[in-house]
């Protein structure tokens, strides 16, 4: 079933990339107690990810912040040593929180995989954004296959 606004982010392990390797992080605590810009994506270093989605989230960031937005996260069913790479890659520094669900584990507790195995692809996350605050879904923008239109940072900017 997929997750829809009014829920609350199920505890799942997530890996973000620091200076000690890959360091777990636990959904539930991740989300607590504050508002969260969530957005997920099928690939990093794919197309529409590297061009539009991240670099839309980079540059409206002040934006996000002035709404009351206190963390900017990228989720995506790639590995932390993944994650990490098109964070520098894409100059995220400190304003995107780079989340590796390699395993797909929140990604399938959410109900937003999206089965990419007969393009040689895996099992991958569907594109959405999300405003999430203290740990329940306000907002969710779930794009169709293939489309990028309503998950960019301009849209959730304008739900807030």
């Amino acid at each position: 079933m997929t997750i829809k606004v009014g829920d609350r982010i199920p505890d799942a392990t997530l890996f973000v990339m620091s200076d000690q390797g890959p360091q777990a992080v636990k959904a539930a605590e991740f989300f607590k107690g504050k508002k969260v810009a969530l957005f997920a994506l099928p690939g990093a270093f794919t197309p529409t990810c590297s061009a539009k989605h991240l670099p839309g989230f980079i540059e409206k960031y002040d934006d996000l912040k002035q709404k009351g937005v206190e963390t900017i996260a990228c989720l995506s069913v790639n590995d932390a040593f993944v994650m990490g790479a098109w964070g520098k890659a894409q100059n995220t520094g400190d304003k995107v929180v780079m989340l590796a669900d390699g395993s797909g584990e929140l990604t399938k507790a959410i109900g937003m995989e999206f089965d990419l195995t007969a393009r040689g692809l895996g099992v991958r996350s569907q594109r959405y954004s999300m405003l999430i605050d203290d740990g329940v879904v306000k907002q969710l923008n779930l794009e169709k296959p293939g489309a990028f239109e309503i998950s960019d940072a301009n849209t959730l900017l304008g739900q807030i």
